[in-house]
C-alpha cells in the first residue's frame, strides 16, 4: 500500500472536512473568539505530534549519540525549526503556538486558563487519562485523546501519518477556507496576527513542510504493507477527529445564535 492508496482511503472524509460549514459561519467578533478559544488546542496538538516525532527520530537527550536515519533527522529538524522558532509579523522569534496565543490576545480572548491547561496536561505522566478527566468540552477532549493515544502507541509511521495527512497536508486548504470566510465579514477586532498566522502556515505547509512530511511517511513505511495500512487508518481517524472538533465549535457558535439552531 503506497501513498495513492492512503489518499484514496481519506478522500471522502478529507472533502467533508474541507467543506465544513464552520468556515462560513465565523461571521462576528464573538464567533471568531469562540473558534480560537477551542482551536488553540489543535495548535498545541500539532506541536505535540511534531515534537513526538523529533524525540523519536533524533537524539534529544544527553550524552548525544547519532540516532536513526540521517535523512529522517533532517526532515523533522527542518520542520521543527520553523514551527518552534518562526518569525511573527513584528519580526520576533516565536513558536506557532505562541503566535496563536498572541493572536488570541489581539481579538480579546483570555489565554490564561488555556496556558494553565496545557501546562497541567504536559506535566501528567498519564496524559490521556488526564485529558479524559479534565473539564474541557467533550469535543476538545475527543480530539486530544485521539492524538495522544496515537503518540502513546509510539509507532513512528502512525504519528507521522497523523501529522502529515491529518495536519500538514490539510492545513493550507483548510486555512484558505477560513480566511475566505473571514474576508467577507465585518469583524472589527485586530485580525492582523491571526491572518498572518494562517497565511504563514499556508505558505510553509504548502510549499515546504507538506512535501517533507510526505517523504517522511514514505521512508517510515517503506515497503511494509502493514505499516501503510496502519498509516491509512490513522490518517482517516485524524481527519474524523478534526471533523468532530469542528462540529463542536460550530455548535458552540450556533448556541449563541438561537435562530440558527
Amino acid at each position: 500500500m503506497k501513498e495513492n492508496t492512503i489518499l484514496k482511503e481519506i478522500s471522502d472524509v478529507r472533502t467533508q472536512l474541507l467543506n465544513h460549514k464552520l468556515y462560513s459561519e465565523i461571521r462576528t467578533d464573538e464567533d471568531l473568539k469562540t473558534f480560537m478559544f477551542s482551536h488553540v488546542y489543535a495548535v498545541w496538538d500539532f506541536m505535540s505530534l511534531l515534537k513526538a516525532l523529533q524525540n523519536s527520530l533524533t537524539c534529544t537527550t544527553t550524552p548525544w549519540i547519532p540516532k536513526g536515519n540521517p535523512d529522517l533527522r533532517y526532515l523533522i529538524n527542518e520542520i521543527v525549526l520553523a514551527e518552534e522558532t518562526d518569525i511573527d509579523q513584528n519580526g520576533n522569534r516565536l513558536s506557532h503556538y505562541e503566535m496563536y496565543l498572541n493572536a488570541m490576545d489581539a481579538v480579546g480572548v483570555s489565554t490564561e486558563n488555556i496556558q494553565n491547561d496545557v501546562i497541567r496536561l504536559s506535566q501528567s505522566e498519564q496524559i490521556v487519562k488526564e485529558i479524559e478527566t479534565s473539564q474541557l468540552p467533550l469535543y476538545i477532549k475527543q480530539f486530544l485523546t485521539s492524538t495522544f493515544s496515537i503518540i502513546d502507541r509510539k509507532k513512528d509511521h502512525e504519528i507521522a501519518a497523523a501529522f502529515t495527512y491529518g495536519r500538514e497536508d490539510l492545513i493550507p486548504e483548510m486555512f484558505t477556507e477560513i480566511l475566505g470566510g473571514l474576508s467577507t465579514t465585518n469583524i472589527k477586532t485586530d485580525l492582523e496576527p491571526i491572518t498572518y498566522y494562517f497565511n504563514r502556515h499556508i505558505e510553509l505547509d504548502g510549499d515546504e513542510h507538506g512535501p517533507m512530511a510526505h517523504k517522511m511517511v514514505a521512508m517510515l513505511c517503506g515497503d511494509d504493507p502493514v505499516k501503510w495500512q496502519e498509516a491509512a487508518q490513522v490518517s482517516k481517524e485524524a481527519l474524523e477527529s478534526r471533523i468532530a472538533l469542528f462540529d463542536g465549535i460550530l455548535n458552540e457558535i450556533r448556541i449563541s445564535k438561537p435562530e440558527l439552531v
